[in-house]
């Protein structure tokens, strides 16, 4: 296959606005060059997609992807990554979330029949052989082991299957994280050897106001919905995304106890580095162009993360975080999301934020031009008992983070993905990934960034944001967490759909023997293989191998 290939060197452009460090590495130029595919099919359930996840064996080359159309685990050789093949397809009798791999067992969170039943995690081999069956909680939608192989942590988000008001119950399980103990054989183990962290209100909470607890009729463990994990270098602790929460539970894995949740806190648009458009209908007198229109409004973002992976840099840990956003819709119960034209804002409040206007007219922030399109959530911002809103709060920080082991914000990337975006493909802005559809996510959290890894290469550490919306994959190195640095950013759309999973392979697993990104696409059921390529000049470098330093 004829590879495509961007390359973006570390230019003075690309630096503008980033903090430079007189004692800081030069950042080195990457390239993501394409050079394998594999398909899945079409769908058909809606939905349903064929690839969304995906682990791969360094031992056997195998890559894992789950098949949630067709209930079923997909294993792909990759001895060629140039050219995948499915070597054979493993039967789950339900449908897979989620899927991990370490030292050749695979491991695979599968709903119950309905998601709101108990989840399983179903092991096998690398040959795809069932090894062993386990009960965790509902809805198991993420799995991860530890560093050191002896946990397998799996976040049971606990969705609702319905909200309703009394005297019907809503069908709401608890969230929770099961914690397996990985000690023995994995054919010898037991339920005796699943233990579940669970949460209550006795946790300690660190920013608390920002901790979103609001499902109607829901106790505390039932609000809470684990979403994805990451594990501490020393396997000792785990940092769980709560992400319709907008907070992160930090977990004491070997207690199976949370010690804190810590709230992410709201981002506001107003300052100048946090632009965004808002409207997908921003062409004053037309009802339906869009434009791009990237600039500052009276709105907060809630983080609301999706994906988050830790890495350590002299000795300190740090969290990366793609802050998707997320809302809860469960007609006739509850539905949060509504068009902020659609409420009723209290004058005073907003003038006091520099916009006093806040009519249907053409200067007006209810006027679809402005902000009267925006999707907002009606949980938040009426501060008081009458019917105006004081401020506006939007799902999803249309961006990624770097947070200490704490959950402290050290670095957020603003309105960066738009402004790339806008200026690298303007044809997608803010689209599905097609011409066709530009501009129609700018009032619902636009790019809406999702899939994350990170990789050494070349002694440096980058992140790998996957743009769920627009397509495409942005590289940043954060080799200094406070001052990450843009490097590139590639789109294969729409040829390939949805980022929804991403793997780094780092160069001593890689068939290639150079470092690899495999990307799943939950839209067009595609896996796509990049080749990670470092300067030509660079001296091959073996901290290549030790992706959790920097």
């Amino acid at each position: 296959m004829e590879g495509r290939q961007i390359v973006a060197a570390a230019c003075l452009s690309c630096l503008i606005g980033t903090p430079i460090l007189a004692a800081a590495k030069e950042p080195k130029s990457i390239a993501l060059t394409e050079i394998g595919r594999y398909s899945a099919g079409a769908s058909t359930v809606a939905d349903e997609p064929r690839t969304e996840i995906a682990a791969f064996d360094p031992a056997t080359k195998r890559l894992f992807s789950v098949n949630l159309n067709l209930r079923r685990l997909d294993v792909l050789d990759l001895n060629n990554p140039a050219s995948p093949v499915l070597a054979q397809s493993v039967l789950l009798g339900g449908k897979p979330n989620s899927v991990a791999v370490h030292d050749g067992i695979v491991a695979v969170a599968v709903e119950g029949a309905q998601k709101t039943d108990l989840g399983s995690v179903q092991f096998f081999n690398a040959s795809g052989a069932l090894l062993n069956k386990l009960t965790v909680g509902a809805l198991p939608d993420m799995l991860t082991f530890s560093p050191d192989g002896r946990w397998l942590l799996v976040a049971n988000e606990g969705e609702p299957g319905s909200y309703n008001n009394d005297p019907v119950p809503s069908v709401d399980p608890e969230g929770s994280v099961s914690i397996i103990d990985m000690k023995r054989d994995v054919t010898s183990l037991t339920q005796f050897d699943v233990r579940t962290a669970t949460f209550s209100p006795t946790i300690p909470q660190v920013n608390p106001s920002s901790i979103r607890v609001y499902g109607p009729n829901a106790t505390f463990a039932k609000d809470m919905e684990p979403e994805y994990i990451t594990v501490s270098h020393d396997s000792k602790t785990a940092w769980v995304v709560l992400q319709e929460n907008n907070a992160v539970g930090i977990l004491d894995i070997k207690s199976a106890t949370f010690t804190k949740l810590v709230g992410l806190g709201f981002k506001d648009h107003k300052l100048a580095a946090n632009k965004l458009d808002a409207s997908d209908r921003d062409v004053p007198g037309s009802s339906n162009d869009g434009a791009i229109n990237i600039r500052n409004w009276p709105v907060f973002g809630i983080y609301e993360p999706d994906a988050i992976a830790a890495y350590r840099v002299k000795g300190d840990t740090y969290l990366v975080m793609a802050n998707e956003g997320d809302t809860r819709d469960y007609p006739p119960g509850f539905s949060e999301e509504v068009r902020a034209g659609a409420l009723s804002l209290d004058a005073a409040a907003f003038a006091a934020q520099g916009y006093p206007d806040v009519s249907t007219g053409a200067a007006g922030l209810r006027n679809n031009d402005n902000l009267g399109r925006l999707t907002v959530t009606n949980t938040l911002g009426n501060t008081d008992t009458d019917a105006d809103f004081e401020r506006l709060y939007v799902p999803g920080g249309r961006s990624f983070s770097i947070r200490r082991a704490d959950g402290s914000l050290v670095f957020d990337s603003g309105d960066e993905f738009e402004q790339r975006t806008a200026s690298l493909v303007p044809a997608l802005f803010n689209s599905q990934g097609d011409a066709g559809s530009f501009d129609t996510r700018s009032d619902n959290k636009g790019p809406e960034p999702e899939a994350l890894a990170l990789g050494k290469v070349s002694g440096r550490m980058y992140a790998f944001i996957g743009l769920e919306r627009t397509g495409g994959v942005m590289v940043y190195d954060i080799s200094d967490p406070k001052a990450p640095i843009f490097i590139t950013y590639v789109n294969t759309a729409p040829t390939d759909l949805a980022p929804e999973g991403m793997i780094f392979i780092k160069k001593s697993h890689s068939p290639t023997h150079k470092p690899l990104l495999v990307v799943s696409h939950e839209v067009s059921n595609t896996i796509t293989i990049f080749e990670i390529q470092k300067d030509a000049d660079d001296d091959d470098n073996e901290q290549d191998d030790d992706e959790d330093e920097a």
